[in-house]
């Protein structure tokens, strides 16, 4: 696809990762509807940053955990840009949630963000994407899918749903849409992570780093703009730490 002048829906874009992933779309000339939830103030900068790139970008503060925000998140983009071409599935919650702690509430909210909001914004997205002729939807899993963390089952469950989610839908919107996920591994380590493990983390890794949100948008751009023949896969971006 060449993404110069179309339409993306980035989710959880005011930071981090989203951040990167919205300004490396920006630097290829892609106008952008920046979702965010509060980070306003990031929002406006990184649309700010985006205009200077010499493309269209329009923040929009939406609440994923309301099921009504992914419809009213594409019914943005189409009164902004008239059309919408790339869904990026980014935004997430990441709660240490050890077993003995987990509530049906805790539960609820955490598959909400992470697993109940990408199939309804593909779901409300790919009817005007079909109009525009096509497009992509890029979702955010995690390593964890395969591999999961004790302290945070719930996280790791809504990945490992959202790879099911991914395949099902490659099939369900081919040949027009094509849906990846990229897996990463450790790319921003969580605040209250140990040092001692992080520096185990990096001896396992077979490239001897974590990866970074560059890493992560350099792999959303592949799949975007080179990957024409590629639907419903997942790119582990985890420098080889899965081969260990």
């Amino acid at each position: 696809m060449e993404i110069h002048d179309r339409v993306a829906l980035v989710t959880g874009s005011a930071r981090r990762v989203g951040r990167a992933i919205a300004s490396a779309l920006a630097s290829r000339g892609c106008n952008l509807l920046l979702h965010y939830r509060t980070g306003a103030a990031e929002a406006r900068a990184l649309a700010d940053e985006a205009t200077r790139m010499g493309v269209k970008a329009v923040p929009a503060q939406a609440d994923l955990a309301d099921p009504a925000a992914a419809g009213a998140l594409v019914r943005a983009a189409e009164g902004a840009f008239g059309r919408l071409d790339i869904l990026v599935n980014n935004a997430a919650v990441f709660p240490r949630t050890p077993l003995g702690d987990v509530t049906a509430a805790a539960w609820d909210a955490i598959f909400a963000v992470n697993l109940r909001a990408p199939f309804l914004l593909a779901q409300a997205a790919a009817p005007l994407m079909a109009r525009g002729g096509g497009g992509r939807i890029v979702n955010l899993a995690d390593v964890s899918a395969e591999r999961p963390w004790a302290d945070y089952i719930p996280y790791c469950a809504t990945k490992a749903a959202l790879v099911a989610l991914t395949r099902g839908l490659a099939k369900a919107l081919a040949p027009d849409i094509l849906v990846n996920a990229i897996a990463p591994g450790t790319v921003l380590w969580p605040e209250d992570y140990p040092v001692e493990a992080r520096e185990r983390e990096i001896r396992r890794t077979p490239l001897k780093r974590t990866g970074t949100p560059a890493d992560v948008a350099q792999a959303v751009l592949f799949l975007l703009e080179k990957a024409d023949f590629v639907t419903g896969q997942v790119l582990a971006l985890d420098g080889g730490r899965t081969l260990t």
